[in-house]
């Protein structure tokens, strides 16, 4: 099929696009609703960040340096590890670290194989595919994270009494919380997997629309599709898993007593 390329959006266009935010903040006002400032502030920060973003990669991908790349990659992993943290708790020790390094491993385990199995690019790095497969597994590792420790964490609180009568009875810690976490990691994959039950059915996800936006070929879409949605599975399991099994440490001390 031959493609008919992207339609350029020029500053006209962005600004037309912006008389769809003042609509949406007149109909707040007539409808008393209260969201107008809501509204507006998240069209400014979007405006804004994705501008940031753009100059940011367009610098990135002109220079096509390892280094710059890294530095990229870096960031978002240390934005996506504070969101997840402020999800979580902040009153549990080493929180923080804890989610880097489940998203840091997990991110880095699925793009090395994604990359050098399946993509196989000329340089590992590519930022053409490096960063936005990376900005995707982030974006979804946050989540998974988010509500697999979230879930895990509150159900540990709830439940002091019944995990001490395990742990009286000879249970170990991991065996005094595992239904928990299984219950917690269960809970971080519903999205994703919901995602994957109605692709292509009822909703056509951002990847696909872009490419189909940008004159591609529909089935190289849809193929580029099915890799996300199978990378983002693979990947939220696995910090889920990471995750959970970190915090589950955090409850109990060297004498496998529960923390309160």
């Amino acid at each position: 099929m031959e493609s008919t390329g992207l339609i350029s959006l020029d500053l006209l266009d962005l600004v037309l696009a912006v008389g769809l935010i003042a609509i949406a903040i007149g109909l707040s006002a007539w409808e008393r609703i209260g969201l107008e400032l809501n509204i507006a502030i998240a069209a400014g920060r979007t405006i804004l960040q994705l501008l940031v973003v753009g100059y940011v990669l367009a610098f990135v991908f002109a220079i096509d340096n390892l280094w710059a790349v890294l530095a990229i990659l870096a960031v978002m992993l240390t934005i996506a590890a504070i969101v997840a943290r402020n999800r979580i708790s902040k009153k549990i020790p080493l929180v923080l670290p804890l989610v880097w390094g489940a998203i840091f491993l997990s991110t880095a385990v699925t793009l090395a194989y994604t990359n050098l199995l399946i993509i196989q690019p000329l340089r590992w790095y590519e930022p053409q595919y490096l960063i936005p497969l990376a900005g995707i597994v982030f974006g979804s590792a946050i989540n998974g994270a988010a509500i697999a420790g979230e879930r895990l964490v509150s159900t540990i609180n709830a439940s002091h009494l019944e995990i001490e009568t395990h742990l009286s009875l000879g249970a170990t810690p991991q065996q005094a919380v595992a239904q928990y976490r299984r219950d917690a990691i269960k809970a971080g994959l519903i999205p994703i997997l919901n995602q994957m039950t109605v692709v292509g059915i009822v909703t056509l996800p951002g990847i696909i629309t872009g490419q189909l936006l940008s004159g591609v070929d529909p089935l190289d879409a849809a193929s580029y599709q099915i890799l996300v949605l199978f990378i983002l599975a693979f990947a939220n399991l696995m910090t889920a898993l990471l995750v959970t099994r970190g915090l589950c440490h955090q409850f109990f001390n060297a004498a496998a007593q529960l923390i309160r």
